[in-house]
């Protein structure tokens, strides 16, 4: 896992949640997005710092995994069509 800034524009998380992708321009979705690619570069941070055969680090690379997951659950609900 490479370093990034996770105030940079270009963050991780940032990157994998795919912030600037937003056809509607729904805030919501925005806000969503934003959230979650902060919790995955703190994820991704602690995870630069550990060696593939740190126990922790398969949990930390679920926990990424999990997020992006539950990233792309939040904006597929605040954006259901009723």
């Amino acid at each position: 896992m490479t370093g990034f800034d996770r105030k940079s524009d270009d963050s991780y998380g940032k990157k994998l949640v795919g912030l600037t992708f937003n056809p509607s321009g729904d805030p919501k979705v925005t806000q969503l997005k934003t959230l979650f690619s902060e919790i995955i570069d703190i994820c991704a941070d602690e995870l630069v710092d550990l060696k593939d055969t740190d126990d922790a680090a398969p949990l930390w690379r679920e926990a990424i995994m999990r997020s992006l997951d539950a990233q792309m659950w939040t904006v597929k609900s605040a954006t259901w069509k009723r």
